[in-house]
């Protein structure tokens, strides 16, 4: 292809636009694309009434504090007259660790969290309990090599075992939608589906490269998706998570999809902000020096909390907002109950991952189709000229 002396400028100049506005974009706050929950697009007025939206009111603990175990512990004992009652109607207790290494000290949950909620467990509950999540490790190694035998020890009167659910290979099928909006099987391991089970989840404070931010509901509705069994390739491409790896609108729907169906035995929600993450997460990003954690039997109520403690707009990331719009929980501040510390006297802003202005585009119009295909549509011969 020949390259004329003004179409080598022009290029140039396309190229020296979309460098300047890359270095904006990092500079500047993350742009609006449209559309917000106050905009008649999310839902308001008499269309909001056709959403499930909650009137329950939540109750969210928050603790700051210089002891990891210790906030976690305050936070439990601060909401145990919301706990104890699902607790006392299941069989065992299901702990979902954000990871199972704790060795990763930033990314994954610390043994000191655990231990902090089998201190909560150890007068109150006498079953069985299990900490589960699904990974590329067999549990045996993961015990012995990753410290958990330590905690367990530490906690002998209570019945405790690690699993790796992808390890038997039991599931549940749900229906997720791909990039091409067609839908697709995937397999949700059993273990984090059974209704005998109290689920909690021990989440970590995390911005994120696709959703935002990453608290308890997407720490147990992406650990849920079974990749291969331990020693049978390892592979991304083989992980049922990838399904929910599938653009900011498929991906955000699918979390919502996954989330309404473990919904059923959802205990408490646990965020660990005594080290958050800020920046490119939720692998990459730096650790942000918070101490605080929160509780709450309402998993979306406590990531909202959580939300306001990072200083993120509540209505950028889709798959809560979905949630709230289905009716899974509490996301209105007003009708949420904060104890402990003020929001305000623990608030920090995080800084977001690069590509946040692009994760916000979920909130505006989709513009890969024309908007009114499939209604009024004139056929392809009509005469124009009167339209012009």
């Amino acid at each position: 292809m020949s390259v004329t002396r003004r179409s080598f400028f022009a290029r140039a100049g396309a190229v020296a636009a979309a460098q300047g506005l890359a270095l904006q974009a990092q500079q500047k706050p993350p742009v609006d694309p449209g559309a917000t929950p106050q905009d008649p697009r999310m839902g308001t007025g008499d269309v909001a009434k056709l959403f499930h939206y909650s009137d329950r009111r939540a109750k969210v603990s928050l603790i700051k504090g210089d002891n990891r175990r210790k906030n976690i512990y305050d936070a439990l004992v601060a909401i145990d007259d919301q706990i104890r009652p699902a607790l006392q109607a299941r069989k065992y207790v299901l702990i979902k660790p954000n990871g199972l290494d704790p060795s990763r000290r930033l990314i994954s949950t610390q043994a000191d969290a655990v231990n902090g909620i089998l201190d909560y467990l150890a007068p109150r509950f006498k079953g069985p309990v299990v900490i589960a999540e699904c990974g590329f490790s067999p549990a045996r190694q993961v015990t012995s090599e990753f410290g958990w035998s330590k905690v367990f020890a530490e906690h002998k009167p209570l019945d405790i075992k690690l699993e790796v659910p992808n390890e038997d290979g039991r599931y549940e099928l749900m229906l997720g939608i791909d990039y091409d909006m067609h839908l697709i099987p995937i397999r949700l391991g059993a273990r984090f589906l059974d209704p005998d089970a109290f689920l909690i989840s021990s989440a970590v404070m995390k911005t994120h490269n696709m959703v935002v931010a990453t608290m308890s509901v997407k720490n147990v509705v992406l650990g849920a998706p079974l990749p291969p069994p331990p020693g049978q390739n390892g592979s991304w491409g083989l992980s049922e998570k990838r399904k929910f790896h599938v653009g900011i609108r498929a991906g955000n729907y699918n979390m919502y999809l996954g989330a309404q169906r473990m919904i059923h035995n959802w205990g408490v929600g646990i965020v660990d902000g005594f080290e958050g993450m800020e920046g490119n997460g939720p692998v990459s990003g730096t650790p942000v020096e918070h101490r605080i954690a929160l509780a709450s039997t309402d998993f979306l109520a406590v990531d909202r909390v959580g939300l306001e403690c990072m200083g993120i707009d509540a209505s950028w990331p889709g798959y809560l907002n979905y949630a709230y719009q289905g009716g899974l929980g509490q996301y209105d501040l007003a009708k949420i109950e904060v104890v402990g510390a003020k929001i305000a006297d623990v608030q920090r802003k995080y800084m977001l991952h690069a590509d946040v202005d692009r994760m916000l585009e979920w909130r505006g119009p989709m513009r890969d189709l024309p908007p009114n295909l499939g209604y009024n549509r004139r056929p392809p011969q009509e005469d124009l000229s009167a339209y012009a």
